[in-house]
């Protein structure tokens, strides 16, 4: 598939195949490729995660780590013949949960922000509202933090995509 629009949400599940597909729609654009990291590194297992993902990438993107300040950076790094991957929007709201941010207004400014950028942005995220309700307040009020959130990206987005089991199927656009 070819990134047709300029802005792009991708929703699939874990190990879903949404991050390779982004990256592969990032580089049929063309341009110079930005990534900017949502995560952070809190123990091994996720500092291995995070390496075995620039390895993949390779020396051809310039990587932004930006655990909060997503529009901030997407402004910072914005420029005409330009594509910028972020990846992940989930790991996004946990960090603005763990900083008692406002995570409605912060998610109302990223997506009213998202049309002026002169880039191409493609925003990868997991889609959690498809299995069990979870036990607890918080895990509950997370999924529906990235539930609104997705919503309020998809409605802006020029397309959507799902990505299960590697297939990306195009929801919008």
């Amino acid at each position: 598939m070819i990134l047709s629009g300029r802005t792009a949400l991708v929703l699939g599940g874990a190990r879903s195949g949404k991050s390779a597909f982004s990256e592969r729609l990032a580089q049929t654009t063309g341009l110079e490729r930005h990534y900017i990291a949502t995560g952070r590194a809190y123990d091994d297992e996720m500092r291995e995660r995070i390496t075995r993902h620039q390895d993949d990438r390779g020396p051809s993107w310039v990587t932004h780590e930006e655990p909060v300040e997503l529009v901030r950076t997407l402004r910072a790094i914005d420029a005409p013949g330009r594509v910028v991957l972020v990846d992940c929007l989930t790991l996004w709201v946990t960090n603005l949960m763990m900083a008692d941010e406002n995570i409605a207004a912060r998610s109302a400014k990223l997506a009213e922000q998202l049309a002026s950028f002169e880039a191409k942005i493609i925003l990868v995220s997991n889609e959690v509202g498809l299995g069990i309700v979870p036990e607890n307040k918080m895990a509950r009020e997370f999924r529906d933090h990235a539930g609104r959130l997705h919503q309020q990206i998809a409605a802006v987005a020029d397309e959507v995509f799902f990505v299960a089991a590697g297939l990306p199927l195009r929801m919008k656009g």
